[in-house]
């Protein structure tokens, strides 16, 4: 039979000597110091106590069984199932509108996110040079609203302008020069 000591019935099997002396001789003290007999348990006693330690959970009306709200255990679920970042990047992309203002927002459109860039179309290209010069100040807001969506740069692009380049009637050289915006 084992002395059960501060650190469970096996702490003084896996210590030293020297630990399982003191680990008795601390038990000897608070034994003495609380009034309480020490208590001697059998291999089968300590077996029986660490299989109950173990499926404490498990046993009705224990501690960790109490219902859950649904919000929680969708958390948990797509904690598990690594959605945690898709879903904070399509709440960043709904949630445009909130994030930079009625103004800009609408003025420019979210494309998407890509290897933590956000792309933002925006109507012309004097909107675009005005929110690259904005862009700490957008990406810092961006960053306080949704911090899980893993966002690190954000690219404005002007409107898409035709291009002169391909084609069967294209020439060579500089082409024309509007902003189209």
């Amino acid at each position: 039979m084992t002395e059960i000591n501060a650190n469970g019935p096996d702490a003084a099997d896996a210590a030293g000597p020297e630990e399982s002396e003191a680990l008795a001789l601390y038990s000897r003290l608070k034994s003495k110091a609380t009034g309480t007999p020490r208590v001697k348990l059998s291999r089968d006693a300590r077996a029986r106590k660490r299989n109950a330690e173990e499926h404490a959970s498990e046993m009705p009306f224990s501690p960790g069984r109490d219902p859950k709200g649904l919000d929680d255990v969708l958390d948990n679920l797509s904690q598990q199932l690594g959605w945690k970042a898709p879903l904070a990047k399509s709440d960043l992309l709904a949630d445009w509108a909130e994030i930079v203002g009625p103004d800009i927002a609408a003025r420019t459109t979210p494309l998407g996110i890509d290897d933590a860039t956000l792309t933002v179309a925006c109507e012309s290209t004097a909107w675009a040079t005005q929110l690259r010069l904005m862009r700490t100040e957008v990406l810092t807001k961006v960053l306080q609203s949704h911090p899980e969506s893993g966002v690190t740069a954000i690219r404005f692009q002007g409107p898409n302008a035709p291009s002169w380049k391909r084609g069967p009637k294209s020439i060579p050289g500089r082409g024309p020069r509007d902003t189209y915006g």
